[in-house]
């Protein structure tokens, strides 16, 4: 079992560290494509105005930038938003989600990918989101559910318990940091608690293999969280034979299940008239 960490190690993934670039990109190829796809199926369209927490490296806020133009506007939020692109109808913001007001019945539309579970305080964010819609609005968050990313094909089965034992280790860095790495299979009952309706799901699993975004990314949490899985337990040897494994172009996982989930805030009765 990973040794337990330090206590209050701040946020997991820093957004202004070496490794952060790197980051933005693993999670631009690999998760960029489905959350645009899914995002279009809200309707979003010229002149809605949208707000994205925990922009990143801004290529989702961008996307939707372009959405909406002429007449919309995106606000992309992040407590580090220096790496958020400069575009007609997109303001960058620095805003803390879990400390920061925001406006209430404001936006056509919210999204937010891979952000609250890493918050402590994510049910009380996820209720200030709630009323930052507009009658009407719909809110996306993905989420992923990590207690399903098995191995599938290794060398042998010390390989396989070896590539266990990083997924584990890497739960206790984000549990320890106030997270829930399976937070998103519960999104859909914690937006429903909210005062959503028309609550609509879908999870996600893709084969992780060599080179593929996917690995890619969990390939550069080798790094980002080095020193973090170093006190969670884990060895320099074995980080190093986990990034050998990683690199095999035999290895095979699953992923774990990333959970969009689709809600909307109730229209008032005057609107629905």
């Amino acid at each position: 079992m990973p040794a337990r960490l330090a206590e209050d190690p701040g946020y997991v993934f820093d957004n202004d560290s070496l490794h952060s670039s790197e980051q933005h990109r693993c999670l631009s190829a690999a998760y960029d494509e489905a959350t645009c796809a899914r995002l279009a199926e809200t309707g979003v369209t010229r002149g809605w105005r949208c707000l994205e927490i925990g922009s990143g490296g801004g290529s989702v806020a961008a996307w939707l930038a372009d959405r909406v133009a002429p007449g919309g506007e995106v606000i992309a939020t992040d407590v580090k938003p220096h790496h958020i692109p400069e575009r007609p109808g997109l303001t960058a913001l620095r805003h803390d989600i879990a400390q920061d007001p925001l406006p209430e019945a404001e936006f056509d539309l919210i999204t937010a990918r891979l952000v609250l579970q890493h918050i402590p305080e994510r049910r009380t964010v996820l209720d200030k989101l709630v009323r930052a819609l507009k009658p009407g609005g719909r809110l996306q968050i993905e989420e992923f559910d990590t207690s399903y990313e098995p191995p599938l094909l290794t060398p042998d089965e010390e390989s396989a318990e070896l590539y266990r034992t990083f997924l584990a280790a890497k739960c206790a860095v984000l549990r320890d940091g106030g997270g829930d790495p399976e937070w998103g299979r519960k999104v859909p009952a914690a937006m429903r608690a909210a005062g959503l309706v028309d609550i609509d799901p879908r999870p996600r699993i893709e084969l992780r293999t060599a080179g593929s975004p996917g690995l890619r990314l969990q390939l550069h949490h080798t790094r980002h969280l080095h020193r973090r899985l170093l006190d969670a337990g884990m060895t320099e040897a074995q980080l190093r034979c986990v990034q050998g494994l990683m690199a095999d172009p035999s290895f095979l996982a699953a992923s774990s299940v990333m959970y969009s989930v689709h809600g909307t805030r109730p229209p008032t009765e005057e609107t629905s008239r």
